[in-house]
């Protein structure tokens, strides 16, 4: 199974690399980061790269797709050279997936037209200016379109795809394996649960970096 992962200057690191952990222990699967141009990109933080060892050319109908997310998906949802891409990988995929604001291009490729679909909670309005309906929770699965909320997300979202593809024996393998068990030390996790100045503080944060 071919699973490629699009990467571009500016994604959030967490988006590519959660996935990739849970679904290159699928067996049978080849994981590729593909790209416009082949070489490295930089997260969003300018502190760690990874490399794309293809290009979209190259890896034209991937069965997997997990578009993530991260700061640079801004300037790509005018770029009809990944858009198209994507609707045209989507259109023989076995699955479409993104982490994030990764589901912002899904989005403005019109993949998620009347569709419910979720990403990062800051960006959730203009999920829903591209055709989709919003909606805030972790995984959200729409035929073979699976979305997921932010960053770490992705991972509940490999795991839900994995276990999909190979079972659910599978699926918790892969967690075991990878010891998925998270025990967060603080409440805060989304913005139902977080105090409202730490909402402001992520908020104030978000449009410094923007």
């Amino acid at each position: 199974m071919r699973i490629a992962i699009p990467i571009f200057d500016q994604f959030t690191a967490l988006d590519a690399v959660g996935p990739y952990e849970v679904l290159s222990r699928l067996p049978g699967a080849t994981v590729t980061f593909v790209a416009q141009e082949p070489g490295p990109k930089r997260t969003e933080t300018g502190m760690l790269a990874l490399t794309a060892d293809a290009t979209f050319d190259e890896l034209p109908d991937p069965e997997v797709i997990v578009v993530p997310g991260g700061f640079g998906t801004r300037a790509l949802m005018s770029d009809e050279t990944i858009l198209s891409w994507l609707r045209c990988a989507h259109d023989t995929s076995e699955w479409t997936t993104s982490v994030c604001t990764g589901s912002l291009l899904l989005a403005a490729a019109g993949i998620l037209d009347g569709l419910e679909a979720t990403t990062h909670w800051l960006t959730l309005d203009t999920l829903q200016d591209h055709g989709a309906t919003p909606v805030q929770r972790r995984v959200v699965e729409q035929g073979k379109v699976i979305t997921a909320a932010g960053v770490s997300a992705g991972i509940d979202m490999a795991l839900t795809l994995a276990a999909k593809i190979a079972g659910e024996d599978i699926g918790q393998a892969i967690q075991l394996g990878i010891e998925y068990d998270p025990e967060p030390p603080f409440n805060s996790g989304s913005t139902a649960k977080a105090r409202p100045e730490i909402v402001q503080l992520v908020t104030e944060r978000a449009s410094q970096l923007a």
